[in-house]
C-alpha cells in the first residue's frame, strides 16, 4: 500500500516549541516522534522563508534545529512549477480562500496541490485545517485543473490512522 505523503505548514514545525499550547505543543511532538516515519513528509522553502522572519533569534535556531533533527527534506520547485504554484495561490487570495494577508499560507496550499501531496498538515484551523476551507481550496483547485483532493487537516487527524 502506497504511503501517504503529507507536506507540513509552518505551524507544525512551529508547535514543537509552543509553550504557550502545552496540549497541542506534545500532541506535535508526539507526531514527529512516532508517526512521522510512517508517511513521506516534507516542508518548501516557504517554510524556511517564515522560520527567516522570526523575531526569536533562540526560536529560529531550534526551528531550523528541528527541520534536521527530523530529517525534513525541503521542496525545491523547478522554475515551471514556482510559477504554476504562484498562479494557483493567486487564484486562492483572488476567491477569497485565503486573505491577502496570509499570502504564504495560499502558497503552502498551492504547493501541495501542485506537487500532488495527499494532506496539508497544519495547526493553523482558520485559514487551513478545516472542513470549509478544505471545500473552497478543492473548488478552486477543480476549477484550474487539479483534480486531486487535497485534506487539510491537523496532527491529530492522522497520528491514530493506521
Amino acid at each position: 500500500m502506497k504511503r501517504l505523503s503529507i507536506y507540513l505548514d509552518t505551524s507544525v514545525v512551529s508547535f514543537l516549541y509552543a509553550e504557550d499550547e502545552p496540549e497541542l505543543r506534545d500532541i506535535t511532538v508526539e507526531f514527529f516522534e512516532f508517526y512521522l516515519d510512517k508517511y513521506d513528509v516534507a516542508v518548501s522553502e516557504v517554510l524556511l522563508f517564515e522560520i527567516g522572519q522570526a523575531t526569536d533569534e533562540l526560536l529560529r535556531g531550534r526551528l531550523y534545529a528541528a527541520l534536521e533533527r527530523y530529517h525534513l527534506p525541503v521542496i525545491r520547485l523547478t522554475p515551471d512549477e514556482q510559477r504554476e504554484a504562484f498562479a494557483l495561490a493567486g487564484q486562492y487570495l483572488a476567491a477569497g480562500v485565503i486573505p491577502a494577508v496570509k499570502r504564504e499560507d495560499a502558497v503552502h496550499l498551492a504547493i501541495a496541490t501542485v506537487r500532488q501531496y495527499d494532506i496539508l498538515l497544519s495547526w493553523n484551523f482558520r485559514h487551513l485545517a478545516n472542513i470549509r476551507k478544505q471545500t473552497q481550496v478543492n473548488a478552486v483547485n477543480a476549477q484550474a485543473g487539479y483534480l486531486r483532493p487535497l485534506n487539510l487537516l491537523n496532527p491529530m487527524e492522522v497520528m491514530y490512522e493506521e
